[in-house]
């Protein structure tokens, strides 16, 4: 006996409407693109759950892989054996020997099939009995068991389950449109990525590059972070936008301290475009409140006077130290740190307005024509389709 089921348990999909079944197929689709490179396996869809099978194959790693799926609450190792009880003791006894580091267990029964003959207090007696008269040394437990079985006994067949393993929760990704993700190559911007993503969100991404004042190294370092965010997802196409003449134009013709709020809105004005040009609907950022000069209240006002799209801030109240605990949970902090500067960090004046002036803004604007080299940035766009564990960057490899 092994097992041979994964259950699928989600929380927030259940609570949908009419809309419901397109959130569960989506998700059922990327559990099967996670899943590809497994032979054999089958995702199915039933009432309120989904179960894999496993066909065999070693159920750990294919756990790991669906820990990386969005809308997945939970997910339990299961086998499916006929409505009999020895079968039924059988099958909980395998799933109590499997179990590592465990003293104590709980069993607990769901009786779907009403015709069955025993009821669910007395089939938790009638198994607890079996583990303990076949096994040494475990003790019940109903209030904090190291193990729990479940027994759900349904028309077709009986699943017994163990312990609940915690799945990523939020929804599907592609259930909630795309949004284009402004990737500077710091912490902040892939956190924010990924909690688009847990929102269902969809992401193409776009980076500003400045050669040579930046470097191949801090372009690869962007490259890797969105192969980062793929783990969560699908492929993502990134938008490599050259940004050097600009940059230069910018901080030789405005005056320092809003030479800062003139780029952003310049980079928000090219975004916009990508995002016309790829039927895209927001665009992210890793904004977060007063953290720095351009993410003050006032700044973001400015800055976001130039675009009629919604701008999506997932870490707009979040502290920094949060930020950085949750990019190491993501695994993007050690790459984020390496010291390959962008070109926010290259061109970055002394004193920054805080609190910049609309008027003064549209004033200095004025005086510049950024009009031929946004459309030759734009132009010159470099887009690349990232997938998870892309082999086209090897190159890069022996630079780190």
């Amino acid at each position: 006996m092994q097992y041979d089921h994964l259950l699928i348990r989600f929380d927030e999909i259940a609570l949908k409407g009419n809309n419901k079944k397109e959130f569960i197929i989506k998700l059922q689709e990327n559990i099967q693109h996670k899943l590809r490179s497994f032979s054999g396996l089958k995702v199915k869809r039933t009432q309120g759950r989904m179960f894999i099978l496993l066909n065999g194959n070693d159920p750990e790693p294919i756990i790991q892989k669906c820990q990386h799926v969005f809308g997945i609450h939970s997910i339990r190792l299961a086998i499916k054996v006929e409505n009999e009880e020895s079968a039924i003791k059988a099958a909980a006894l395998y799933a109590l020997e499997y179990a590592k580091d465990v003293e104590t267990f709980k069993i607990s029964t769901r009786r779907v099939d009403k015709s069955f003959p025993i009821h669910s207090q007395d089939m938790n007696r009638h198994v607890g009995a079996h583990l303990l008269t076949n096994t040494d040394g475990y003790k019940v437990n109903v209030h904090k068991p190291d193990l729990h079985i479940r027994i759900e006994i349904r028309h077709d067949a009986t699943y017994i389950t163990s312990n609940t393993i915690p799945g990523l929760g939020g929804l599907p990704v592609g259930t909630s449109g795309k949004s284009l993700l402004l990737l500077s190559g710091g912490i902040d911007s892939p956190v924010a990525g990924y909690l688009a993503m847990k929102r269902g969100v969809s992401i193409e991404a776009i980076h500003f590059h400045s050669p040579p004042f930046t470097s191949e190294r801090a372009k690869q370092k962007v490259i890797d972070l969105t192969e980062k965010l793929t783990h969560y997802g699908h492929a993502i196409r990134i938008h490599l936008v050259p940004f050097t003449e600009i940059q230069q134009k910018i901080f030789k013709e405005i005056p320092g301290p809003y030479a800062m709020t003139v780029m952003r809105r310049v980079m928000l004005q090219i975004s916009e475009r990508i995002c016309v040009k790829n039927n895209i609907l927001s665009l992210t950022t890793g904004e977060s409140l007063g953290q720095v000069a351009s993410q003050t209240m006032e700044s973001m006002h400015v800055i976001n006077q130039v675009t009629n799209y919604p701008i999506i801030r997932p870490l707009v109240a979040m502290d920094k130290n949060d930020i950085v605990t949750l990019s190491e949970q993501i695994d993007t902090y050690n790459i984020s740190i390496r010291p390959y500067e962008d070109c926010c960090t290259i061109f970055v004046p002394k004193s920054p307005k805080t609190k910049p002036n609309k008027e003064k803004v549209l004033h200095l604007e004025s005086k510049v024509n950024f009009t031929s080299c946004i459309e030759d940035a734009i132009k010159q766009t470099e887009v690349m389709k990232i997938t998870e564990q892309d082999t086209t960057n090897s190159k890069y490899q022996d630079l780190f």
